[in-house]
């Protein structure tokens, strides 16, 4: 529950401060938590004055209705904000609010020094937004830049694939070592060394068929 007596040092009408801080206190979000509230004093019949409420997520406008027996409240969120300005008369000042799109939101017959205490106020919860906004816009530009970076780094070579030699199979010199003529056998083991010389088979398939040829024996 916020407390009214921190808002009325700046001579804030003390009934419109405790008949707003009580509605506000059930507009107020998590987190959120009412600045400063100005009043308005016109110079004539005061009976029913406008406040202005400052808190750290958007700014309220709060208007009495049915002679003061019902609130409006209206509210603009600083992202909704363009900026806010303070106009000084004779007696009084304007407060006024630039938002984004739309018309200006002028509220008239705010005390100068209500008036100024609630620009200031609305100026430094203005700049603190857009400082997060720009927080957050570098940390995507950075995001967007490591992204970026990883992306263009070029991919490591690969090695050309480079065969591992076969061994030479020495050339069985049957003729040398048989005197005799060559039986059956042996014409088979010289074609599957001929048609592995003229690389018409694997090493593979000359083993397998060797093997086989030397086992039939």
């Amino acid at each position: 529950m916020t407390s009214i007596d921190r808002f009325l040092s700046d001579e804030q009408d003390p009934k419109a401060v405790e008949k707003v801080i009580g509605k506000l206190n059930d507009l107020l979000t998590t987190g959120e938590e009412l600045l400063y509230l100005a009043v308005q004093k016109k110079p004539a019949v005061n009976l029913m004055p406008d406040s202005i409420a400052i808190s750290n997520k958007r700014i309220f406008y709060c208007e009495p209705g049915n002679l003061g027996l019902t609130m409006n409240f209206k509210d603009i969120s600083w992202k909704n904000i363009k900026e806010v300005s303070f106009k000084e008369d004779f007696f009084t000042s304007k407060f006024i609010c630039v938002p984004q799109s739309g018309e200006n939101i002028v509220t008239e017959y705010i005390p100068k020094v209500q008036a100024r205490k609630l620009h200031q106020s609305a100026s430094q919860q203005l700049e603190e937004y857009k400082e997060m906004l720009r927080q957050q816009k570098l940390e995507e530009n950075r995001a967007t830049a490591s992204l970026t970076s990883v992306n263009a780094q070029p991919l490591a070579e690969i090695p050309a694939y480079e065969p591992t030699p076969e061994p030479v199979q020495p050339v069985i010199q049957l003729a040398e070592v048989v005197e005799e003529p060559e039986d059956e056998t042996t014409l088979k083991l010289r074609k599957l060394k001929t048609l592995y010389d003229k690389h018409l088979i694997t090493q593979e398939e000359y083993e397998a068929k060797k093997a086989d040829i030397l086992d039939s024996l």
